[in-house]
Order: C-alpha cells, then sequence, then structure tokens
C-alpha cells in the first residue's frame, strides 16, 4: 500500500511488560548499575552516593556502564530512592557499609510535620530529568531506560527508623498505634516518590518500578489496610508506560501486589514463577527470580537453576529475567554477561 510505513516494534523488555512473548527471554539485573562492577568503583571513586546520584553526566555514565558490559536488555536508572527525600530538602545521607541515615527520624507528631512541610521546589527534578534524557540519547530507541522509585512503605521504614532496620518494628508499630499519623506519612510520601518516578517518565523513561524492599514483613492485612493505597497512588502517577511492583519476601503478598495497580510483578527467589503465577491468576507478567547465592556457584549448578526459572516462567503471560533480589557487591561481572548470553540463546 502506497505510504505504509511499519511501525517499530517495542523493545523486548517493554512487549515482555504489556503481556506479550518477545522473540528472546529478556534479561536485566536489579543493582546491575553497581558495586559489582569496576568501571563503577573508578567512576565513583571519591563522590559520595547522593552526590553521583545528583550529578547529571556521572549517573548517565554509571546507567549506561551494565548494558556496555554485559548487553542487558534494559538500563535501570542510577539512583536512590531516597533522593526525592533529598531535593526536598530532608537531612538524609547514604552511609557506606549502612544505608540511608535521617539526621530526623519521625518519633512524634512535629517529626511528622517537620517531614511533611519539605515539599518539592518547582525545580527539584532538573538533574533527574537531564540525567535521563542523557542517558536515554546514549541507548537508542533499542534499549529502554526502566526507571524507579521506593515504595511508601518502604520509605517509611526508613523514615520512621532513621535508618535500617531489621523488623522495622518501630514503623509497624507506628501504623497501629497511630494509623492517622500513619496515613498522613505514606501518603506524602506517595507523592514525593509519585513525582520521582513521574520525573523520569517525562524524561524518557520506558518503563518504571516500584521497590517495596521491606513490605515482606507484613501480614497481607495490614498490607492492604494500611500500604496499598498508598502505593497504589504512586503507581497511578505513571500510567502510560509498563509498572513494576517489586518486593522482597512477598509470596503471601502477591495478588496484594498486583492489586496496587501495577502491570507485572516482580517475584523475589523464595517460590517458583510458576506458582507465583498461580497466585497472580495466571494473567500477570512475571519478573525474576534468580536466587542471587547461586551467582557464586559453578556454571553447571547456576545454567540448572537458570533452567527451571525459565521454565516456571513459561507459565505467566511473558516473563522477564532477573534476580530475585539485586545483585551482591562481590559478584563476578562475567557470570551476569554468561547469563545473558545464555538468555540471548535460547
Amino acid at each position: 500500500m502506497a505510504g505504509f510505513r511499519s511501525v517499530p516494534a517495542e523493545p523486548v523488555i517493554v512487549q515482555a511488560l504489556r503481556g506479550s512473548r518477545p522473540e528472546r527471554l529478556p534479561v536485566w539485573f536489579m543493582r546491575q548499575a553497581g558495586r559489582s562492577l569496576p568501571e563503577y568503583r573508578a567512576t565513583r571513586a571519591g563522590t559520595a552516593m547522593l552526590d553521583a546520584c545528583l550529578t547529571p553526566e556521572l549517573a548517565a555514565e554509571i546507567t549506561l556502564q551494565p548494558v556496555r558490559r554485559h548487553g542487558v536488555d534494559a538500563a535501570v536508572f542510577f539512583s536512590d530512592i531516597v533522593v526525592p527525600l533529598k531535593l526536598a530538602g530532608v537531612d538524609v545521607e547514604i552511609v557506606p557499609g549502612r544505608g540511608p541515615v535521617f539526621g530526623r527520624p519521625v518519633r512524634d507528631a512535629a517529626d511528622l510535620a517537620d517531614l511533611v512541610a519539605h515539599d518539592l521546589p518547582d525545580d527539584a527534578f532538573a538533574p533527574i530529568e537531564e540525567a535521563v534524557a542523557r542517558t536515554v540519547a546514549e541507548l537508542g530507541p533499542d534499549v529502554p531506560l526502566l526507571g524507579f522509585a521506593g515504595a511508601p512503605f518502604t520509605l517509611a521504614a526508613y523514615v520512621v527508623e532513621g535508618g535500617p532496620s531489621k523488623d522495622h518494628l518501630r514503623a509497624r508499630t507506628l501504623m497501629h498505634a497511630d494509623p492517622e499519623a500513619w496515613r498522613t506519612l505514606t501518603e506524602h510520601l506517595a507523592r514525593v516518590s509519585g513525582a520521582f518516578l513521574r520525573a523520569q517518565v517525562r524524561a524518557g523513561a520506558s518503563a518504571v518500578q516500584l521497590f517495596d524492599s521491606w513490605v515482606g514483613s507484613l501480614s497481607e492485612a495490614d498490607y492492604r489496610t494500611h500500604v496499598l493505597p498508598a502505593s497504589a497512588a504512586t503507581l497511578a502517577e505513571v500510567p502510560e508506560v509498563p509498572r513494576i511492583h517489586f518486593g522482597t519476601g512477598t509470596p503471601h503478598l502477591l495478588p496484594a501486589l498486583r492489586d496496587a495497580g501495577a502491570d507485572a510483578i516482580g517475584v523475589d527467589h523464595r517460590i517458583p514463577l510458576d506458582a507465583a503465577s498461580a497466585l497472580l491468576g495466571g494473567d500477570v507478567p512475571v519478573q525474576g527470580n534468580i536466587d542471587p547465592a547461586l551467582l557464586g556457584a559453578p556454571w553447571p549448578v547456576l545454567e540448572a537453576h537458570l533452567e527451571a526459572v525459565a521454565a516456571a516462567g513459561r507459565a505467566a503471560p511473558a516473563h522477564v529475567l532477573n534476580l530475585g533480589h539485586g545483585v551482591p557487591p562481590e559478584t563476578d561481572p562475567g557470570v551476569l554477561t554468561r547469563i545473558v548470553e545464555w538468555a540471548h540463546g535460547r
């Protein structure tokens, strides 16, 4: 037909996240940009984590490094879940070997009032948008950029505890002892994380992932009552791109994570993907779920595990190969490259 133009196919990861099986098994790794790469350590030498996140040329370079090295099917934006709070003026730093530490944890009404008073300036995300735009321009049309943000519960756990915690007891206590304060806190964090996602999509991110790293400490009833509304509000900020929802220790929460409005669900290594897909109703794309511990195993052991993960992933309408959590810092980068070659050779 005269004048007919073919429409370029979407990148394979975007196809999978929309529920179609692409021509090959797509793969990326959580924390693929980071300490496992020698080029990352060289690039970041002498630069604090949050400073690196907020320096556009540095953030773009770090985001691109694993794409160049491994040939993964997507870049994931190099940043941190506390960046939007930092941009809002909250006193937070990332302490090496520990993680995010807040100068004023939310322990009473005055602390909460102070936190929610830190609103985002109109130009707060300028460095984020510049970094995303630089990255997208370098990636080209075939490799998409995935944006991300922290889910309200995980951010609240950090804010209330003042830093990392094993059991998030203070946060869970606040949830029940003062539900109104908890709602105020999580609604505020939903707005902040939603704005962070929106800025990344505005600048060119093709999909996003909402990380709820600590939500596995909750029962399903508590999640649905006290957390799901805020997570749903965060995801609702970017309905125009595929949205992945991921948490650790969440086999019992998978249907609830789905109900928060995600298009695909990230599954950790604690449950096979076919069992996870059954819990999700059999009609939701899944992502995962290589056990990070096996990255240090002999290749025949890891390969057998990869075969099992890929086979279980066929129970879902589509599957994005990933880890069940992030890349451990001590991982041999060559192993990740070999996993990508294995996936692309199927």
